[in-house]
């Protein structure tokens, strides 16, 4: 017995010796913020943050890539005390709730086969691409109903998923299972900054308007009577309806599926209808808006432009501020349209719904003149936006050239060559960008002015130039410095001085600086530009005797190959050729703006869809009986001075029946208004 109890308590030292060593050997650290973070979360395990776990999140968020109010299973209170144990606050969190994409479902959709041994969309989307002739459309099996684990996904009647929106909690579970990306997520900020891609259910109409309007969906609402919600779609793109709805050239109507039948629709007049129901019944239709950021934002240039990127900016939850040099804003559509064609009390009607939204606006301020880009962020504006116009703007305006100076050491080459004054001068770096033989003779001039070092940029290839050898021979014996294939991406100064230009190398994509202290512009326009603090002042303190040093880059564009830099040719050369393009950009400089404050790369996705995106569609419809479209009343000239306007709208009875007439298109599927049998082959892929 002795010896037993001796063997045992021999054998439990020597385990217990190998189990310490193991533990020194095998150790885990385990971070106690984590165990902290873990300890606070329900311990739900339900997967809604899209994660496997609490004690997943946990980690996540102690790394930075969850945010503290990521648990959908918990309330506020939780995020507080995440962010108490992290040492961070948080913003208030906006909802996200899933949104299907899809318009028509197999049951009215062209099918190619029925597959009825399969039940799962991703195992459906391998055979063939799936059942469906659409190539991107919803399979309709519910893979994303079985992901959920709130029960807030079920399939309709159509076959199309629906979402509850009270019992969703935006987790993303039905975004990962679907194979088709046809169920997403959505909130303000992802729809505002949502661009189209390739793999997306967009119509024609959509695709072709510059601002990216829903336009089928707000004539489907005028069609059921909603002209509340019609107006609400509209501005969820568009903050100027009332006034594009009299002025848009239209693009979209050139690719209506309608017009295989008949004629398209009238797409642009049924906007003016819905925008002309909000303002008769003088009760204003807000489209919603993300919770205050706290964020100050800066736009300079009171135009279409500049009021699109600030209204944005406000729906993102930011506080943006409009700086205008005249006294009156709306530039080129307040100055240089006949007021038969669009009323100052439309234009103003629109910009006061701008105003309603959060945005503010300074009159009579010049930048240059009355501010600075480091004065605005010095003020606490996180970004100062750059929407100036070009010489259409200036010339309409009745501005004069020492008036359009928004940026220390930038000019246009139209004003150097112009500049006879004898008091022009040029710092000691020039730096031109573009303008062929016209920069040459702007360089002489700045070497005659005091410049020490001159270069002009061009993008094209040295052997795509219209510059001979000879020409560029004699350039260069002047001291003037020319680099091909470059295109400016960055412009970086300290107060108010320019320091450097960034540029790209196109043939490499390789990034170089050169010192810059005048800044030579060949387009009529200064670039659209976002001005931001460098990284350099964090670790300085913000006192007058620290100078501020800032970098401005221009938003992103359609694309992301021929796009590159400032000046590339989607780039305007004065003012935008339509009010609806200014408004489309200036989305796209709201979405950068918030990009930048955030820390997020200012970029556009590489499947992004453009004029010469390639997708699936159709050019011919069938079974589609013709409809006359509805003719918009006009004012008889002698009449014009009461009625105030050349065109005098829909009444409502010719607004629903021509809404009638739109198809309500998919990617290829529309509404056919004769029955049709589609013949099914079942089993296997045709």
């Amino acid at each position: 017995m002795t010896e037993a109890l001796i063997i045992m308590g021999g054998m439990g030292l020597i385990i217990g010796i190998g189990l310490a060593a193991a533990s020194k050997i095998f150790y885990v650290y385990v971070d106690p913020l984590i165990l902290a973070v873990d300890d606070v979360l329900p311990g739900a395990n339900c997967g809604g943050c899209g994660l496997p776990g609490c004690s997943a999140n946990a980690e996540a968020i102690v790394a930075g890539n969850a945010a503290p109010n990521s648990c959908v299973a918990a309330g506020t209170e939780v995020a507080e005390a995440i962010a108490e144990i992290l040492g961070v606050t948080i913003e208030a969190k906006e909802p996200d709730i899933a949104l299907p994409g899809c318009t028509y479902g197999v049951r009215d959709a062209d099918v190619k086969y029925v597959y009825d041994g399969l039940n799962d969309c991703k195992a459906a989307a391998i055979l063939n691409g799936g059942m469906k002739v659409c190539t991107i459309g919803c399979l309709g099996l519910g893979s994303c109903v079985k992901a959920c684990q709130f029960n807030a996904v079920q399939m309709g009647k159509n076959g199309l998923p629906v979402v509850n929106e009270q019992l969703c909690t935006g987790c993303g579970a039905c975004e990962n299972a679907c194979p088709k990306n046809i169920i997403n997520l959505s909130s303000v900020t992802r729809r505002i900054m949502l661009e189209y891609t390739t793999d997306m259910c967009t119509t024609p109409c959509q695709r072709s308007c510059p601002a990216g309007i829903n336009i089928s969906e707000y004539i489907k609402q005028i069609a059921a009577g909603d002209y509340h919600r019609a107006v609400q779609v509209i501005k969820e793109r568009n903050p100027f309806p009332s006034v594009i709805g009299r002025i848009c050239p239209r693009p979209c109507e050139l690719d209506c599926r309608r017009q295989y039948i008949d004629e398209p629709v009238a797409i642009n007049f049924l906007k003016r209808f819905a925008s002309d129901y909000e303002k008769e019944s003088n009760s204003r239709i807000l489209p919603y808006r993300a919770p205050e950021t706290g964020k100050k934002v800066a736009v300079v240039g009171g135009g279409v432009q500049g009021l699109s990127t600030a209204f944005f900016s406000a729906r993102l939850g930011h506080a943006p501020t409009v700086f205008e040099a005249t006294s009156k804003l709306g530039g080129l559509l307040r100055n240089a349209i006949s007021e038969y064609r669009l009323s100052h009390e439309i234009l103003d009607w629109d910009i006061n719904g701008i105003f309603e939204m959060g945005v503010s606006a300074e009159m009579e301020k010049a930048m240059g003149k009355d501010f600075t880009v480091a004065s605005l962020l010095d003020e606490g504006f996180e970004a100062v936006f750059l929407a100036s116009g070009g010489w259409d703007s200036r010339l309409a305006n009745n501005m004069a050239p020492d008036m359009n100076k928004p940026v220390s050491g930038t000019r246009l080459l139209i004003d150097i060559l112009k500049d006879d004054t004898n008091g022009f001068s040029c710092e000691s770096n020039v730096v031109i960008a573009g303008g062929g033989a016209l920069a040459l003779k702007a360089a002489e001039k700045c070497i005659k002015h005091g410049a020490e070092k001159t270069t002009i940029l061009f993008r094209e290839a040295r052997d795509e130039s219209s510059l001979t050898a000879s020409d560029i021979d004699q350039i260069e014996s002047k001291g003037i410095n020319i680099i091909f294939n470059a295109a400016v991406t960055a412009v970086t100064g300290e107060d108010g001085q320019l320091l450097e230009l960034e540029y790209l190398v196109l043939d490499r994509l390789l990034k170089k600086s050169i010192p810059a202290n005048t800044f030579i512009i060949s387009a009529g326009r200064f670039p659209e530009l976002i001005f931001t603090k460098t990284t350099e002042n964090d670790n300085l303190e913000n006192t007058p005797a620290v100078p501020t040093r800032w970098r401005g880059i221009e938003p992103y564009k359609s694309s992301q190959n021929k796009d590159i830099g400032m000046f590339s040719e989607s780039n305007p050369v004065t003012d935008y050729s339509a009010a609806i393009k200014a408004i489309g950009a200036g989305r796209k400089a709201a979405a950068s703006i918030h990009q930048i404050m955030y820390g997020i790369p200012v970029s556009v996705p590489k499947n992004v869809v453009t004029s010469e995106s390639i997708v699936q569609n159709v050019d011919y419809v069938e079974k589609v009986k013709p409809a006359s479209r509805q003719i918009m009343p006009l004012c008889p000239v002698e009449d014009l001075d009461e009625c105030k306007e050349i065109e005098k709208g829909f009444t409502k009875e010719a607004a629903q029946k021509e809404a009638q007439r739109c198809l309500q298109c998919g990617l290829i599927c529309y509404a056919r208004s004769e029955s049709e049998a589609i013949t099914i082959k079942s089993g296997t892929a045709a």
